[in-house]
């Protein structure tokens, strides 16, 4: 059985030291710092709690939709992995540096488990300046209006990457939201023909110093001639122009992707683990 060993709930009196301690390593750090930069660490505005084991800069944890456990020891990860079972699970992932996620998971899997999928190996990237190779001129963001023939290419990726359908629950309304809210923010790229999309990412986190890509994905009829690199390589530009770092993970298992992304000039800067549970 898990023991406390001591946590304590971070409050706006936080903010300096979880944004000290966010900036570390900003490129692990992007999902959650994204968040703070836009809501503050208040709970009931920023969607999750921070969690610290003892100050912010040594052990620090976020939960919400997703349980992301951002610094810490052995003895913090079991403090996170208490506090995280002491209440119902509210996470659908634990998401994050591998040498946390792991060994966390361990701990929790007595009352989580089983997994659905862990994925733990993913080969966290990042470039900071020009891709190696020419983006794709034709891939753009997507149109609110365009929205309609956007959503099957991003409810295929999400069924391919994350193995259930977005849209299961509530006929997909939430999900068109959250798509919606991504175009609204100047988020979605996509390359269309003929009205249909072959090439789409989204920066799916976006914090002043990193954008982090996600959703990657090229029509199954269009794979191999090289759509997926030139297309990141126009996402990357767009990311890297306004200033930031752009990365994304991806599975060690994704051969054609992670060879896409070393032509577009991205380097492995870490290794994120994903853990997937019903």
């Amino acid at each position: 059985m898990l023991k406390l060993l001591g946590d304590r709930p971070l409050g706006e009196r936080d903010f300096d030291a979880v944004a000290r301690a966010l900036e570390q390593d900003p490129v692990s750090a992007c999902m959650v710092a994204a968040r703070v930069e836009d809501h503050g660490i208040n709970p009931r505005s920023l969607g999750g709690e921070l969690w610290s084991n003892n100050q912010p800069g040594t052990s620090l944890c976020f939960s919400g939709a997703n349980l992301v456990p951002l610094i810490g020891t052995g003895d913090d990860v079991r403090t996170f992995a208490e506090r995280a079972v002491r209440n119902p699970r509210a996470c659908s992932s634990i998401v994050g540096p591998a040498d946390l996620v792991m060994p966390l998971w361990d701990l929790t899997r007595e009352y989580w488990g089983p997994a659905r999928e862990i994925r733990m190996d993913q080969p966290l990237l990042a470039l900071a300046g020009a891709p190696a190779i020419l983006g794709d001129p034709f891939v753009r963001r997507v149109r609110l209006d365009e929205i309609d023939a956007y959503l099957p290419a991003a409810i295929e990726m999400f069924i391919g990457e994350v193995g259930i359908d977005p849209c299961a629950g509530d006929g997909g309304r939430s999900y068109r939201r959250r798509i919606a809210g991504l175009i609204n923010a100047g988020r979605a790229y996509a390359k269309f023909e003929r009205g249909e999309v072959v090439f789409k990412a989204e920066v799916g986190a976006l914090s002043r110093r990193v954008g982090q890509i996600q959703g990657v994905w090229v029509a199954p009829d269009r794979r191999g001639l090289g759509l997926g690199a030139s297309g990141t390589a126009s996402v990357v530009e767009a990311i890297v122009a306004g200033g930031r770092t752009a990365s994304l993970y991806v599975n060690s298992f994704n051969t054609p992707a992670r060879e896409a992304y070393r032509r577009v000039g991205m380097k492995e800067v870490g290794t994120f683990a994903t853990v997937l549970v019903d």
